[in-house]
């Protein structure tokens, strides 16, 4: 049987306004982590939401403080997602690309931690560690020291419409496209009606870059979005099973969207292309 343990370990990061958080949101988790691990190269350990912060300035986008409870409500039984508010707090708008290499940092320093750790002393069953001041109690023969592994792979999550808004003018730096597919590389969850092949056939840096882009088939097809949640919530139309019960008890009990926050931001230019015209 082959071991986990010689596998690439692979963070997922996903970045976007979870306004609210869906089931599908946590699905593109789900479908990536199993498309990674099938390929016997990759370990998916991690899957982490980063909700963007109130200056991106999307129309309808509620506050960054309840997009991220409910992000925290939906994964609160997960054994593997969690939810980083670093992106969220900030008061001006963060790039992806700044995003990611916050989230490389972190890795990176808490791979060395550990290295650190478990460098110092020889570790016993249970976690315990013994110590090393009495020479006597080491044997003559040292066991074998397991492989020592870098920081796992920082890899952005996304659907393929998140893909071809690198094809939309001026969202993107095209400095910040070459970061994201070279530096990182991509898990895009694609559906039916989405050409994403196509789309990166016809983009030369994303062509540059194919082989770290990593195009998964959505095969149970499902068309749930935070759009269409938040048309259901204005029209009093009920919402469960589409979200996370937790999550729709959150927006029931602060009546969260409806069409005065729907109109939030309106008349708004988005953060990006408003930092493109400066």
């Amino acid at each position: 049987m082959e071991n986990v343990e010689d596998r690439t370990e692979v963070v997922l990061l996903a970045c976007g306004s979870f306004n609210p958080i869906t089931n599908m949101h946590l699905r593109l988790f789900e479908l990536a982590k199993d498309y990674m691990n099938a390929t016997g190269e990759y370990n998916v350990i991690r899957g982490i939401i980063s909700p963007v912060g109130d200056a991106y300035k999307k129309k309808g986008l509620i506050s960054a403080h309840h997009r991220v409870v409910m992000a925290e409500l939906a994964t609160q039984t997960s054994k593997w997602l969690e939810v980083d508010t670093w992106e969220s707090l900030h008061k001006e708008w963060i790039e992806t690309a700044k995003v990611l290499s916050y989230h490389k940092q972190r890795l990176e320093a808490r791979s060395s931690d550990n290295s650190v750790r478990d460098s110092t002393s020889p570790a016993l069953p249970g976690g315990k560690r013994k110590r090393t001041g009495n020479s006597q109690e080491v044997s003559e023969k040292k066991p074998s020291s397991p492989k020592k592994k870098g920081p796992p792979q920082l890899k952005l999550l996304c659907g393929a419409d998140f893909l071809e808004s690198f094809g939309v003018p001026n969202l993107w730096k095209l400095e910040d496209i070459t970061t994201i597919v070279g530096n990182y590389g991509l898990v895009c969850i694609t559906r039916t009606g989405n050409n994403a092949e196509k789309f990166i056939y016809e983009s030369d840096i994303l062509w540059k870059h194919r082989n770290n882009i990593h195009l998964v088939n959505e095969w149970i097809t499902n068309d749930i979005s935070s759009t269409k949640i938040r048309r259901a919530l204005r029209r009093g139309q009920s919402i469960r099973y589409l979200v996370p019960d937790p999550v729709q008890q959150y927006i029931e009990k602060h009546n969260l969207y409806s069409s005065e926050s729907e109109d939030r931001n309106s008349g708004s230019i988005l953060a990006p292309l408003l930092k493109a015209k400066q």
